[in-house]
């Protein structure tokens, strides 16, 4: 990735957080960039392009720290806590950037549909992988249907957004989460 596209990135990375995504525009984003709109239109079409290479880019990083944090030698439960809390960690070191999903994204028509559905096919397949292990089969576990992991990525996403909208922290779903994703994934195998 070139230089001045990153700084483009962590400009609008910036200005979500400083001024939210309805108010940055893409002279706040060069401003920040200290660069031209000559260079943020050879690199991006518009600002709505540019939110989602960053959203991409979050969300690839995201799963890169959650497989990171997972240790697939230990219990599954355990794995599912560490899973669960790398998640939200991950997701509050960029709590602006994760509200703006919640909220800005649905606003952006089709390019946002495209990007939702990437993002949920890469955790799907996280998820999938995360529980293939020897703790996950030993258990009776596995492998996860693809259904059952869509209910419980949408679930968390949706207990997520609804306790952040309501002015909460995702850590404050920490133990619900986990409890829940248990539940889901241990039984009905």
């Amino acid at each position: 990735m070139s230089d001045f596209r990153q700084r483009l990135l962590d400009a609008l990375e910036a200005s979500i957080a400083e001024d939210g995504y309805a108010k940055t525009t893409v002279a706040d984003i060069v401003r920040r960039a200290r660069t031209s709109r000559r260079t943020f239109y050879e690199h991006f079409a518009s600002r709505d392009e540019c939110f989602v290479a960053l959203l991409s880019e979050a969300n690839a990083d995201q799963i890169q720290q959650i497989y990171a944090a997972v240790d697939p030698g230990a219990p599954w439960q355990k794995q599912v806590r560490q899973a669960i809390e790398a998640w939200i960690s991950s997701a509050e070191a960029r709590s602006a950037l994760m509200l703006s999903w919640i909220r800005d994204v649905p606003a952006l028509g089709a390019a946002a549909r495209g990007l939702q559905r990437d993002a949920m096919e890469h955790f799907i397949e996280m998820v999938g992988a995360l529980g293939d292990t020897d703790e996950f089969r030993s258990a009776g576990i596995g492998p996860v249907s693809r259904r059952r992991i869509i209910m419980l990525l949408g679930g968390l996403r949706e207990l997520t957004a609804i306790t952040v909208e309501e002015g909460g922290r995702m850590s404050d779903v920490t133990d619900e989460a986990v409890d829940a994703s248990i539940a889901l994934v241990g039984r009905w195998q």
